[in-house]
C-alpha cells in the first residue's frame, strides 16, 4: 500500500515522479471548509496524486512534513527519499472508499501476529523474545482484555474470533489517512500488537522496530550483517517512520 509515487500535474500535464525538480518554492496553505485541510504548494499550485486527487492532509504538523520532504528534493525527485508522500497517496488514492476492507486486512494481522510465534531454539532467543514480547501481551491483556494463543516455530495457530474483534476494537475510529498509516506499520512488522503499541504510546516507534526484529538481530549477532538486507530494512525504518508520524499527529 506504501509503493505509490508522488505526482504533480505540470503545466503540460506531465506527472513530476522521477523527473528533474520544476519547482522553486514550497509552502503549506490552510483550506477555508470546515473542518480545515491542509495543501501541499509548489510554486502556489496544488501537488496531486497519482490518480489527480488533491495532496491535502488534516494535520498542519503532517502537512509541514510532506512539505519538508517535498523541499528537500534536489535536481531530481526521488521518490523513494518520499515515505510520507507516498503514504499520503496511497491513503487518497487507495484507501480512502475502502476504509472497512482495509480495516479488517489490519486486524487479519493479528491472526498471524509476529509476537505468537516464538522460536524452537536456542535457547538465548527464545528467552529474549519471551521476556520482551510477553510483556507486550501482558499489556493488551490488561488494556484490551486480548489474550491470543502462542505456538513454537511456524506451526499455524487459529487465534479466537472474539479476540480479533476486540483487536478490531482497540484500533479505534480511524480515518483513511490513520488506516493507510496502521497498515504500513503493521505489514512492516507483522504485527497488530506492536502497531497498537505504538497508537496507544505503550511503545515509541524505535522501541517497537526493536521487537519485531529480535530474531533477525540475533543472526545478525551470530553470522554479521548482509548488504542487500541492510537497504530493505532501512527502506522499511522509513516508511514505519512516516507512518509514526501520522499517528502521533
Amino acid at each position: 500500500m506504501s509503493g505509490e509515487k508522488p505526482g504533480h500535474e505540470k503545466p503540460g500535464g506531465a506527472k513530476a515522479g522521477g523527473r528533474k525538480r520544476f519547482y522553486k518554492d514550497v509552502s503549506v496553505a490552510e483550506t477555508a471548509v470546515s473542518p480545515p485541510s491542509y495543501r501541499i504548494l509548489l510554486d502556489g499550485r496544488g501537488v496531486r496524486t497519482p490518480a489527480k486527487r488533491e495532496l491535502a492532509v488534516p494535520s498542519r504538523a503532517i502537512a509541514d512534513a510532506l512539505a519538508a520532504e517535498w523541499a528537500a528534493q534536489e535536481t531530481t525527485i526521488q521518490p523513494q527519499t518520499m515515505p510520507l508522500t507516498r503514504l499520503v497517496n496511497s491513503a487518497l488514492d487507495g484507501v480512502a472508499g475502502r476504509e472497512t476492507e482495509v480495516r479488517a486486512s489490519i486486524v487479519a494481522y493479528g491472526g498471524s501476529d509476529l509476537l505468537c510465534y516464538l522460536a524452537e531454539g536456542p535457547r538465548e532467543l527464545i528467552e529474549r523474545q519471551s521476556h520482551a514480547w510477553g510483556e507486550i501481551h501482558a499489556w493488551v491483556k490488561a488494556a484490551f482484555a486480548v489474550e491470543l494463543i502462542l505456538a513454537a516455530g511456524i506451526m499455524p495457530v487459529i487465534q479466537p474470533p472474539a479476540m480479533l474483534a476486540r483487536l478490531d476494537g482497540a484500533l479505534g475510529k480511524r480515518g483513511a489517512l490513520e488506516l493507510a498509516a496502521l497498515h504500513v506499520m503493521t505489514a512492516s512488522m507483522g504485527s497488530l500488537l506492536l502497531s497498537l503499541a505504538v497508537l496507544h504510546r505503550r511503545l515509541d516507534v524505535a522501541q517497537a522496530w526493536t521487537l519485531a526484529h529480535i530474531d533477525e538481530d540475533f543472526q545478525i549477532e551470530r553470522w554479521g550483517r548482509d548488504a542487500e538486507a541492510e537497504v530493505r530494512r532501512s527502506q522499511r525504518w522509513s516508511e514505519i517512520v512516516a507512518a509514526s508520524q501520522v499517528l502521533a499527529s
